[in-house]
């Protein structure tokens, strides 16, 4: 008879701890909770950064460093039938606008396992909502980010909420509800900087518009216009010429503001690429900033301070609502331990940033 089989089966009744391994192993987190001594749901918890007692995300922490264990990142999408990913949404993703959200998002995401894709749209696609709905299903992301236009359209709400897909639309003012927006106070701002160019004795007031169809363009010259009747000053329609957020339409309203018969003393253009143009425009007529004209801007993007003289302008803090934004979509990924996402900002306040193209009124100029 096989001997192998009288053999009495030995049976170790010692408990067994996990030896911590190399870096790269193939580690699991059943591995991980047995070397803690917790559950697995708990270490779930812990990668998932869900709120819990200190003490054992401490334990669980150090067992994850011990053992070198690194996430499946491919069975965790799997198990929330979700990919890793925040899929940011824009019409334009080169401009200045568009790279300082990113990086905001960036910074919010950088310690965690989510990555970012952005998804480059065209706004006046017939086919938009049907090219993002197909979008969504196939890659299934842990959410989805819109930024303006895109993000002004309560159809794109709605597709989201029908497909069960988290959202956050971002723009100049609320679009949606406080889970599902981050806006900033474009219209206050705005207000506040005209209040500031009429205490400095000016009057002629001129003001370069933003693209029709734009929320932002739209909150911006509703400060403007506030700030003129609180001021008592009639609003010159004469002194409100059409732009489109780009370099050129600010060299083009510049021409026309500072041809006309009784040109400004002071412009406001609702985006720095616009009052670039419009410092084009000044500078081809010999004038000198802000001797004879000051120019004020909104953005506070690199061109404000490469531009001579140096832009006003107004810090639009959309690298910070970009952070926000990707806190508000993965609250359960990105929030440490005891902060709610119920205690997240919507607003995120614009500042005002005072630089050399901005003066006082020349006596005589400014009537």
């Amino acid at each position: 008879m096989d001997e192998k089989r009288k053999a009495p089966k030995l049976r170790d009744t010692a408990t067994v701890v996990p030896l911590p391994r190399k870096p790269g192993a193939a580690l699991t987190i059943t591995d991980v909770a047995e070397f803690a001594g917790v559950s697995k749901k708990t270490v779930s918890r812990v990668l998932n950064r869900e709120p819990m007692k200190a003490a054992t995300r401490a334990k669980v922490e150090a067992a994850i460093e011990t053992l070198g264990f690194v996430p499946n990142v491919q069975a965790r999408a799997l198990a929330f039938r979700k990919n890793f990913v925040i899929v940011l949404f824009i019409h334009d993703s080169t401009s200045p606008m568009a790279m300082k959200f990113q990086r905001g998002v960036l910074s919010a995401i950088a310690d965690s396992e989510l990555a970012l894709a952005v998804r480059p749209v065209d706004r006046e696609s017939p086919d938009l909502l049907a090219d993002i709905e197909t979008f969504l299903g196939r890659q299934k992301p842990m959410g989805a980010i819109f930024l303006p236009p895109l993000s002004e359209r309560d159809d794109i709400g709605e597709m989201c909420q029908r497909l069960n897909v988290r959202y956050v639309r971002v723009g100049s003012a609320p679009l949606d509800m406080m889970s599902r927006s981050v806006w900033s106070n474009d219209r206050d701002v705005v207000t506040a900087v005209v209040r500031d160019i009429v205490a400095r004795g000016h009057r002629r007031i001129g003001f370069v518009r933003g693209p029709s169809g734009f929320r932002s363009a739209r909150e911006r010259e509703a400060g403007f216009r506030q700030a003129l009747q609180a001021a008592g000053l009639p609003v010159d329609e004469a002194l409100m010429v059409d732009g489109h957020y780009s370099f050129e339409s600010g060299v083009s309203a510049g021409a026309a503001l500072l041809d006309a018969p009784h040109p400004p003393t002071v412009i406001f253009a609702s985006n720095d690429s616009m009052a670039a143009g419009v410092t084009r425009a000044a500078h081809q007529r010999g004038l000198s900033l802000p001797r004879d004209l000051s120019i004020v801007g909104f953005d506070d993007n690199p061109v404000a301070q490469q531009i001579w003289p140096s832009l006003t302008t107004v810090h639009w803090p959309i690298a910070e609502m970009g952070a926000l934004a990707a806190r508000k979509l993965v609250p359960d990924m990105l929030l440490g331990a005891g902060e709610d996402a119920a205690d997240l900002p919507s607003m995120v306040e614009s500042t005002i940033i005072p630089r050399e193209s901005l003066g006082d009124a020349k006596q005589g100029k400014s009537e």
